[in-house]
């Protein structure tokens, strides 16, 4: 089944995922600072959010911070979580008021306690239903998605409340961090890189891929809007042929 819905004629997305990449080169290219590009990044957040709400998009994930992210110099690392417990601290009323629930996806456990803390305060603040869901992936990857995932279907099977016969792919994508939520329908990634590097590995299998060549601080709301617009204008089949998506239609 097709996840996604009809607005004026135009398919909009119901699940948008981004790998926001180009912060560093951004900063490379002007002589500043690599957490210089991190904090341009912010306003660029902020666009593409107003750009999804406003088309009707259901759920925005946001590639934050990968778990290979850590090997990163130690200075970048301090300062990206520095600017990551300020933006928490600074966005979360914003983000309640604006009516978009804030969760946090990924292993929190490596991550300082205050910064923990303020994860689950703005998750507090910001909860319940929401007309648009905001989730920021830090320390998250995809291959560690599924093993967590694995790992609990393993439990269940040991303490005899599952048979290995019983799990499915369904099943285990309940599993899944994102597993409540719809599956992302289209996955953008900014700074020219052709790849999904451990994002999402499992839920994107049918998810329509966007490439573009902008630094992550320079897509704003110009460049989402015409994401949106190649992703309305494509044809998805998940496995059928266009003439039975046709006669599906017309039914």
């Amino acid at each position: 089944m097709d996840k996604t819905k009809k607005d004026n004629r135009v398919v909009v997305p119901r699940h948008v995922a981004i790998i926001m990449d180009g912060n560093n080169r951004w900063a490379k290219k002007r002589l500043l600072p690599g957490v210089a590009g991190h904090k341009a990044g912010v306003d660029a957040v902020r666009a593409v959010i107003e750009v999804c709400a406003e088309a009707g998009v259901e759920v925005l994930t946001l590639f934050a911070f990968s778990s290979e992210n850590w090997q990163r110099p130690a200075d970048e690392v301090s300062a990206l979580m520095e600017l990551f417990l300020s933006a928490l601290r600074r966005e979360a009323k914003k983000l309640d008021a604006n009516d978009i629930s804030l969760r946090i996806i990924g292993d929190r456990s490596r991550f300082h306690p205050e910064l923990q803390a303020a994860m689950r305060e703005a998750e507090a603040l910001t909860a319940g239903e929401r007309r648009f869901v905001l989730q920021v992936a830090a320390n998250y990857g995809g291959q560690w998605d599924i093993a967590q995932a694995a790992q609990r279907l393993a439990r269940e099977v040991q303490g005899g409340h599952l048979r290995p016969e019983d799990i499915t792919p369904d099943l285990l994508e309940s599993c899944l961090v994102t597993g409540d939520l719809p599956l992302p329908d289209l996955c953008i990634r900014t700074g020219g890189e052709h790849r999904v590097s451990n994002f999402l590995l499992w839920q994107l299998a049918y998810t329509e891929l966007y490439f573009s060549d902008l630094f992550w601080p320079d897509f704003k709301h110009d460049a989402m809007r015409k994401a949106l617009a190649d992703y309305a204008s494509r044809q998805r089949r998940f496995g059928k042929t266009s003439e039975q998506l046709m006669a599906e239609a017309r039914s």
